[in-house]
């Protein structure tokens, strides 16, 4: 007799809470890199972050340890360490180099290159209205850019650049869920990113202070928790519920751009920042009806 698990429990209030707490971590990663500025170089402060940010492992210590990893595991995590490692030097650059909400809006297309991938690289069928949505959202990023109308600078390229490279290592993840535990995932990311950075990190190294150590391990503290955070929502509840609320993010990243490093409110950074952000929240929501059609709940006819 075979046995049926029972579909985990929804609670989307208590997903949402946990995606504004995912927000406020990674909003406070974002502020801190800001802050520390621009003394010590970006692939410095990147090394630092991910080399601080190994205290964090300790739990993992032991399944990783137990996990034994083939060629072909060995070769996805060293191909995912490369292409983080640069996305991650190109994030802090361009952290240095535009303002808080041109970061966070931009940032947004990250899953907008993970759909453009799937399709591309395993096949995945794009149905018209995903179609659609990736279109408006590509628009969305031309209207923060607003190329021919202001100048593009090196740090938007950057951002573009991170969420390219961003999306091919989500890619990559989720070949490798397939074949070890997550938290394998999570702890090799980390220690192949820290040795990926450190060549570069030590090519032009600035001793840094105390403080500017103390705020990147801040930093490290707030990713951690932030991925942590944002793995509970998803637990929570679905993304069509998590997803809308990433919105507040580039709430935060504005007010606080505006407030503390006294940045100019965009209304164009904030209208495509919009528009890409309800894109992706489109795409969460027909992701989670088509899931809801091919595994139906428990009180749902089968055929």
């Amino acid at each position: 007799m075979e046995t049926k698990l029972d579909p985990p429990l929804q609670r989307p209030l208590v997903g949402v809470l946990w995606m504004i707490l995912t927000g406020l971590c990674f909003v406070a990663v974002t502020a801190i890199v800001k802050h520390v500025g621009g003394r010590i170089p970006p692939a410095e402060s990147a090394f630092l972050r991910y080399a601080l940010g190994l205290v964090f492992l300790i739990p993992m210590l032991g399944p990783l340890m137990s996990t034994k990893l083939d060629r072909r595991t060995l070769g996805l995590f060293g191909l995912r360490g490369v292409v983080h490692t640069v996305g991650v030097i190109l994030w802090f650059f361009a952290m240095t180099q535009i303002p808080l909400a041109e970061v966070t809006a931009i940032n947004y297309l990250n899953p907008v290159f993970v759909t453009l991938g799937a399709a591309l690289i395993f096949g995945e069928v794009l149905a018209v209205r995903r179609i659609m949505a990736i279109v408006v959202a590509l628009i969305g990023a031309l209207v923060i850019l607003r190329p021919g109308v202001r100048e593009i600078e090196p740090g938007h390229f950057a951002m573009i650049g991170t969420a390219l490279l961003f999306a091919v290592g989500y890619l990559i993840a989720g070949r490798l869920a397939g074949r070890v535990a997550p938290i394998v995932v999570v702890a090799m990311l980390s220690i192949t990113v820290t040795i990926g950075l450190a060549p570069f990190a030590l090519a032009n190294w600035v001793t840094p202070t105390l403080a500017e150590l103390a705020w990147l391990f801040g930093v490290a503290a707030f990713a951690t928790l932030g991925h942590f955070t944002m793995t509970l929502a998803f637990a929570a509840a679905p993304l069509a519920v998590t997803q809308p609320v990433t919105f507040l993010q580039l709430v935060w990243s504005v007010t606080l751009g505006a407030v503390v490093f006294g940045e100019a409110v965009d209304i164009w950074v904030v209208t495509g920042g919009t528009m890409i952000l309800g894109a992706i929240t489109f795409i969460a929501l027909r992701e989670a009806v088509l899931n809801r059609r091919v595994t139906p709940g428990p009180n749902e006819a089968k055929f």
